[in-house]
């Protein structure tokens, strides 16, 4: 049943994309804030893709936004959107009058196929939307799209859309605020409950920053001689509820830099570690990332967890 949903969801886009100029004169303004909204937006992010409209499949671009806004993965794999790529671009170049090494003046470029266009191109404003899909309509925002591709008359001009936009971007920009200040409070909370339970664990000590360590591995090298030492290291970013963040491990490719350009935690953690030591650091978010978080996955006042092995240093 669900697939089947899906499929009629899918089929009312690519119906509401490709008869967007009928639909337009039967019901030729967007009336209610969710319709503005969505409009605008599709206004957008057609003008963003209109280099590339030529070359795409709509309902293969569409079915690939509704399916991205639902969390699904991207409906086309890492090695067809790896040739699919630069052949989209080369031919986008080409349009736009730029000369392309190794191809005759005057020529054409290879075709794409316009499905795998659709697919890379939907998976990618899918994305870039997921934040606001409970603000989107997507028919309509069909129709924004449409509008651009199509070279048709907009339905809302470009001042009343720009009134739109203004208030649809405050009006995200002040929730997204609300939901980080709760998301900082939650976590700094079970940060501390974390730490306070985690020091009396065998084997952790906690240094007089709030730095918990563990020993994993003995190592009998050198300590870094100072606070800006050059390190080479491997390690593993988690959250506390196990989710990784960032490996080296993973990269099979070994870090190196100096520990007065990384947080405080690290700059003082590693310095307790000689070399050919592996130990467990969990670092208070005042020693990490703080009350922003970072980008890539690390939410604002996480408590980190990193398992670090000191190679060499440099």
């Amino acid at each position: 049943m669900k697939s089947s949903l899906r499929g009629l969801a899918a089929l009312s886009l690519a119906a509401a994309l490709s008869l967007a100029p009928v639909v337009a004169q039967e019901n030729p303004v967007p009336s209610t804030e969710r319709e503005k909204n969505s409009y605008m937006v599709g206004v957008d992010v057609g003008r963003s893709i209109e280099m590339v409209g030529p070359d795409l499949d709509r309902e293969a671009f569409l079915r690939a936004v509704g399916h991205a806004l639902e969390g699904g993965e991207p409906l086309i794999s890492e090695a067809e959107a790896a040739e699919v790529g630069p052949a989209l671009m080369q031919r986008v170049a080409v349009r736009s009058g730029q000369t392309i090494a190794g191809m005759a003046p005057g020529s054409e470029p290879p075709p794409v196929a316009a499905d795998k266009v659709g697919l890379l191109v939907g998976a990618d404003v899918g994305r870039s939307l997921a934040p606001v899909k409970d603000e989107i309509d997507l028919p309509v925002f069909a129709r924004g799209v449409a509008t651009v591709l199509d070279g048709s008359q907009p339905l809302l001009d470009d001042a009343a859309l720009a009134s739109v936009r203004e208030a649809f971007t405050a009006r995200i920009q002040q929730r997204m605020r609300k939901e980080s200040e709760a998301a900082a409070s939650t976590n700094a909370a079970a940060g501390a409950e974390f730490l306070a339970g985690n020091k009396t664990a065998k084997g952790v000590v906690t240094t007089g920053s709030g730095l918990q360590y563990m020993v994993l591995r003995q190592g009998s090298g050198p300590r870094p001689p100072h606070a800006s030492a050059q390190v080479r290291v491997h390690y593993e970013g988690r959250l506390l509820d196990g989710t990784v963040f960032d490996s080296s491990y993973a990269r099979n490719d070994p870090a190196t830099f100096g520990l007065s350009q990384v947080i405080a935690g690290w700059t003082e953690g590693l310095q307790l570690m000689p070399v050919g030591a592996k130990y467990r650091f969990w670092i208070p978010s005042e020693l990490a990332y703080g009350r922003n978080g970072s980008p890539g996955g690390i939410p604002p006042n996480a408590t980190l967890v990193f398992d670090v092995e000191l190679l060499q240093l440099p």
